[in-house]
C-alpha cells in the first residue's frame, strides 16, 4: 500500500499540498512580525529610550509564549498523527489538556509581571529610564495573557487538523486593530493625547481581546471538526495524560532552553548600552520577517509528516521530509537577500543615532546568514523530527549549542574580555550555525521516525 501511495505522490500534488499549508501560516507569521514591527517603527520614531524599553519588556511575552508554542508543539505530535488516523476524540482531550496547562502558565506570568515589574525589567537592563518606560508597558500589557493563552493553544491545535485560515483571519483583524489604536494613541493623533509607550501597551491589549472574540465566535458557529467544551479543561484520561507529557515535556523545555537563551543574548545586550538594544530589536524584527515562510514551512511539515505517519504512510513522511528540507534551504536564502536589500533602508529612515546605525548594519549583515541556518535547523526540528515524534533530541541540542556555545562564549566575550560589540554579536548569534552537522546527523539516523499513537 505505501509503494502504491508514493508513486501516486506526483510532485504537483505535494506542492499543491503545501502550498495550501504553508502559505497561510506564512502569512500569519508575517502578521504576527507586523504586530511587533509596527510598535518598533511607531516608537523608534518617538526615542531609543522607549524603544529599548518596549523591545526589553516584550522578553516576558516571548518567554511565555514560547511556553504556550512548546505545549502547543508537544500536543500537536499526537494530534497530528490522530488527525491521520481520523481520532478527533482524542484531539479534543488533547486540546483541554493543553488549555489547562497553558492558562496556570498565563495566570503566573499575569501575577509576576503586575507584582514586581521593575524587578522584571532590572533583570533585562541596568538603565532607570529604560526601566521606569518598561515598567508602563508591562503593568497594561500582562492583562493580555490570559487571552493570549486561549488564542495560541487553539489557532496552534487547529494548525495540526489542517485548518489554518481561521489563524489568517484571526490575526488579521489583530494587525489593523493594533494599527490603528497604536498610530492614535503613540503619536495622538484624531485629538488623542499622546501616550507613547503606553498606548502601544494599549493597542496590543486591544487587539489580543479581538483575537479572542473571533476564536470564540468561530469554535461556536463555524468549527464543525473539533467539538471543544469547557468540560474538557478537566477531562480525566490517564494514558492521554501521559502520552501528552512525554512529548510536550521535552517540546516545553526546549522551547523554554531556547527561549531562555534569546532571553540571556538580550540580557548581555541589555547591559552593553541602550544604543545596541535598539539596533538589535531592529535586527531581531528583520529576522523575523526573513523567516515567515521558513517558519511556515516548519509548521507545514510537522503536520504533513505527521498525519503520514498516523496513516501509516513512512515512506511518504520521508519523502514530504526530504521535499520541505529543500524548500527551506531556498526559503533561507531568499530571506538573507530580503535582509541585503532592506538594510541600507531602514538605517537611513530609523531616527538612530550615528553610532547605533553603525551597530545595525553589522547585525543585519550577521543575520543575512543566520536566517538560513536557522530555516533549515527549524524546519528539521520543529517540522521533521517533532512531526515523526522524537521530541527530545532539540532539547538536547540547544542545551549544548547555545548554553554550552554561543551564550557561554559571547558572554565571557562581552564581559571578560571586552571585546568590541560586532564580535560579541557575531558570537551570541552563532548557535545554529553550530546546530548544522548535528541536525543533518540526525536526520539521516532516521531515529525521528515514529508512530505515537495509541490503538
Amino acid at each position: 500500500m505505501e509503494n502504491n501511495i508514493i508513486t501516486k505522490d506526483t510532485t504537483k500534488s505535494f506542492y499543491k499540498m503545501a502550498f495550501a499549508l504553508v502559505l497561510p501560516m506564512a502569512v500569519q507569521n508575517l502578521i504576527n512580525v507586523g504586530i511587533t514591527s509596527i510598535d518598533v517603527l511607531m516608537l523608534g520614531k518617538v526615542s531609543e529610550t522607549v524603544l529599548s524599553a518596549a523591545s526589553l519588556a516584550g522578553q516576558v511575552q516571548f518567554i511565555m509564549t514560547l511556553i504556550f508554542f512548546g505545549l502547543t508543539s508537544g500536543a500537536a505530535v499526537l494530534t497530528a498523527q490522530y488527525w491521520g488516523k481520523g481520532d478527533t476524540k482524542s484531539i479534543e482531550k488533547i486540546m483541554g489538556i493543553c488549555m489547562r496547562f497553558s492558562l496556570l502558565v498565563a495566570v503566573f506570568f499575569t501575577a509576576v509581571v503586575l507584582l514586581f515589574p521593575a524587578k522584571v525589567m532590572g533583570i533585562f537592563t541596568n538603565e532607570a529610564p529604560v526601566i521606569a518606560e518598561g515598567v508602563k508597558y508591562l503593568k497594561i500589557v500582562a492583562l493580555s495573557y490570559i487571552f493570549m493563552s486561549i488564542t495560541m493553544i487553539y489557532l496552534n491545535i487547529m494548525r495540526s487538523v489542517e485548518r489554518v485560515i481561521i489563524s489568517t483571519i484571526v490575526y488579521l483583524v489583530s494587525l489593523i486593530v493594533n494599527l490603528v489604536i497604536a498610530s492614535t494613541l503613540i503619536f495622538g493623533l484624531f485629538g488623542f493625547p499622546k501616550m507613547g509607550i503606553v498606548g502601544a501597551a494599549i493597542a496590543t491589549i486591544a487587539s489580543r481581546g479581538v483575537e479572542l472574540v473571533i476564536v470564540i465566535i468561530y469554535h461556536l458557529k463555524f468549527n464543525k471538526v473539533i467539538k471543544f467544551s469547557l468540560s474538557y479543561l478537566f477531562v480525566h484520561d490517564k494514558f492521554l495524560f501521559k502520552d501528552f507529557l512525554t512529548y510536550s515535556i521535552p517540546v516545553t523545555l526546549n522551547e523554554l532552553m531556547w527561549g531562555a537563551g534569546v532571553a540571556t543574548n538580550a540580557i548581555v545586550i541589555g547591559h552593553l548600552g541602550s544604543s545596541v538594544v535598539s539596533a538589535n530589536s531592529v535586527a531581531q524584527i528583520t529576522r523575523q520577517l526573513a523567516t515567515v515562510i521558513a517558519f511556515g514551512l516548519a509548521n507545514a511539515t510537522a503536520i504533513i509528516v505527521g498525519k503520514a505517519i498516523g496513516e501509516k504512510n513512512y515512506e511518504g513522511a520521508k519523502l514530504y521530509a526530504n521535499r520541505f528540507i529543500k524548500l527551506s534551504i531556498i526559503a533561507g536564502i531568499a530571506g538573507g537577500i530580503i535582509i541585503l536589500i532592506s538594510r541600507p533602508l531602514l538605517i537611513s529612515v530609523l531616527n538612530l543615532a550615528p553610532v547605533t546605525r553603525g551597530y545595525l548594519s553589522v547585525m543585519m549583515f550577521v543575520m543575512s546568514y543566520f536566517v538560513v541556518a536557522q530555516a533549515y535547523n527549524t524546519t528539521l526540528i520543529v517540522g521533521v523530527f517533532r512531526g515523526g515524534g522524537d521530541t527530545k533530541f532539540g532539547l538536547a541540542l540547544d542545551i549544548s549549542t547555545m548554553w554550552g556555545g554561543s551564550i557561554l562564549f559571547g558572554a565571557l566575550a562581552a564581559f571578560v574580555f571586552k571585546w568590541s560589540i560586532p564580535i560579541v554579536y557575531i558570537i551570541l548569534m552563532s548557535d545554529e550555525i553550530i546546530k548544522i552537522p548535528l541536525v543533518l546527523w540526525r536526520y539521516r539516523s532516521l531515529k525521528w521516525l515514529r508512530n505515537v499513537t495509541r490503538d
